[in-house]
């Protein structure tokens, strides 16, 4: 074993951590040398969002241990940045193993730095843990989650004043903090159980009340009450607060599927608890189908992600992508405002890089201003506090199936959007019509586009260094051509500039760095490669597009948008 690895298990052994822990580490060193090397080979990094990874033993890892230094880093900077003021935080957590273990130890070293805690009483979506820094006016707050990853997986996400997760100069200034922390010894684990305070229904009635009025038409759902709705929470915090929020928004035909009901964090109907995979969303549409519902809906285990399955033009159950819930949500609410008579003059709504280009196509023939913004909710929420008191914030989202809607929480929320979406039916039912009917009209209206993603897993130790020759490539060398079209700009989000390929001109890119690459053919399409932040993956972002005549039409127009796709995969020799 490297020495330098062998030095980190020593000190486990040596050091102040428990008996159960150290048994297990030599237990590994017996069978499992290769596995303890990966345990401890590096520091789980505190990275802009927080920690996440495989649960276990060793400083790799997310434990009892990793979760404390890096509260205590965290505390550390909150006392730095607000001095005597009184600090409060906000701490919520999912069905995840030990996330609830996670948040009382979370909850433990805050107190005992002296800094009020408002702990959830259990499980509770993420969203509302963001509305609840907002309404209790806290510093700071963090969630004990891993979102839609395996079981294997939890993780740490912290946020700031605002309700959303840091942004700089915070995210860099505490991870140097928790950086700082090198020694469990540096840790107040304990002493300070009075500066706890349980979070229950009261914040439930809060966050559902604030929810209720981002309802556009209420009186559409008081004719639709009976629309016919599915939803699984696929094991998570979902049914906490799901079923309320319906049933508050007037709706009264909503079946729960029963085996993904149980929060469960083995999570064992499924492979990934994750609604964009189909296969998670399976037993939700085998139901659907069962009672030829009028929607689906499944919520991953912190309820910050929705998925949409509804009936296609040829009745057929299918699954909406990321893209097309976030340009039907988008289209809604800038839509439906408009003929209430309550769109504002400075309405405004954002999306991001990675997202379809057909959100800014919708605000630009409403005359709505939409901004693109970083991948990650955390950039949405810092642009709506730049442009508070000045423009008007209706709704953000993104492609991985996350949507923001109104300006009380600071972070996606599959709560507000489940609600959203149900209203959408309702309205388009009381037309005779469905979502994807809907949809079809927005692409006739605003323009034919169509996204793919594939993700490349490079695990293990090599797997980074992989992913970022792979990304230094591109960057050196851009492909002149893709699918035959030539590549007229790169845009690099890391240098912050673009450049035209053809006539070598450049300029700067506004936004904060991010190791985000994006190539423009000269026939609209638009490629764009980035790592991702919690995962050992580079991600590979696809749209293309063209103009749809009519309904009749759709289907030989998908097909070859489809087929136009998977020719820029196999040029790029991505599989």
């Amino acid at each position: 074993m490297d020495a330098a690895i062998l030095e980190k298990v020593n000190s486990w052994l040596t050091g102040n951590y428990d008996a159960d822990t150290k048994e297990a580490i030599r237990k590994m060193q017996e069978n499992q040398p290769d596995e303890l090397a990966d345990a401890f080979y590096r520091n789980l990094e505190f990275g802009t969002g927080g920690l996440r990874g495989i649960m276990g033993i060793g400083t790799n890892r997310v434990n009892k241990y990793t979760i404390g230094m890096a509260t205590q880093g965290f505390a550390n900077y909150l006392k730095k940045s607000y001095g005597d003021q009184e600090i409060k935080v906000a701490i919520g957590h999912d069905s995840r193993n030990n996330s609830r273990f996670f948040a009382e130890t979370t909850a433990n070293v805050f107190a005992a730095n002296g800094i009020k805690v408002f702990l959830f009483e259990a499980l509770r979506p993420t969203p509302e843990l963001s509305f609840a820094i907002r309404y209790l006016g806290c510093q700071g707050g963090v969630v004990c989650t891993a979102s839609h990853n395996p079981k294997e997986y939890n993780g740490y996400k912290a946020y700031w004043n605002d309700g959303g997760q840091l942004v700089p100069p915070h995210d860099k200034n505490v991870i140097k903090e928790v950086e700082a922390i090198t020694n469990v010894n540096d840790v107040k684990w304990d002493g300070g159980a009075a500066n706890i305070t349980l979070l229950g229904s009261d914040m439930d009635e809060a966050y559902i009340n604030m929810v209720k009025q981002l309802s556009v038409y209420p009186d559409v759902i008081a004719k639709q009450h009976d629309l016919k709705i599915v939803y699984t929470p696929i094991h998570g915090t979902g049914i906490t607060l799901v079923p309320q929020v319906l049933k508050t928004f007037g709706f009264t035909n909503v079946t729960v599927v029963e085996e993904q009901s149980t929060p469960d964090g083995n999570f064992p109907t499924v492979v990934y608890p994750n609604p964009e995979e189909s296969e998670t969303m399976g037993i939700g549409l085998q139901k659907a189908r069962e009672l030829d519902a009028d929607i689906l809906l499944g919520t991953d285990p912190d309820a910050d992600r929705v998925g949409i399955g509804v009936k296609n033009h040829k009745g057929e159950w299918v699954l909406m992508n990321g893209n097309q819930t976030a340009v039907l949500a988008f289209a809604y609410m800038i839509e439906a405002r408009k003929a209430k008579g309550i769109a504002a003059s400075n309405d405004m709504v954002i999306s991001t890089i990675v997202t379809t280009q057909m959100i800014n196509e919708v605000a630009r023939q409403n005359q709505v201003a939409c901004y693109n913004v970083l991948t990650g909710f955390k950039w949405i929420a810092e642009l709506i506090k730049e442009k508070e008191g000045k423009e008007n914030y209706v709704i953000g989202g993104e492609e991985s199936f996350g949507l923001m809607i109104g300006d009380k929480i600071r972070d996606k929320d599959a709560v507000s959007a489940v609600a959203l979406m149900c209203e959408m039916a309702a309205y388009e039912k009381a037309k005779g019509r469905t979502l994807f009917d809907k949809m079809i009209e927005l692409y006739i209206q605003y323009g034919f586009y169509y996204e793919n993603l594939i993700s490349i897993t490079k695990k293990g130790m090599n797997g980074q260094k992989e992913i970022a020759a792979m990304m230094e490539s591109y960057r050196q060398q851009p492909p002149a051509t893709i699918d035959g079209a030539k590549v007229i700009e790169l845009l690099d989000y890391e240098l912050q500039t673009g450049k035209n390929l053809v006539t070598g001109e450049s300029w700067k890119i506004s936004l904060p760095k991010s190791n985000v690459l994006q190539f423009i053919t000269e026939d609209g399409s638009k490629i764009s490669a980035r790592p991702s932040g919690t995962e050992p993956k580079i991600k590979f972002y696809f749209s293309v597009n063209t103009t749809l005549k009519d309904k009749a039409s759709f289907d030989v127009q998908y097909a070859a948008l489809q087929e136009k796709v998977n020719r820029i995969i196999a040029d790029m020799q991505l599989k």
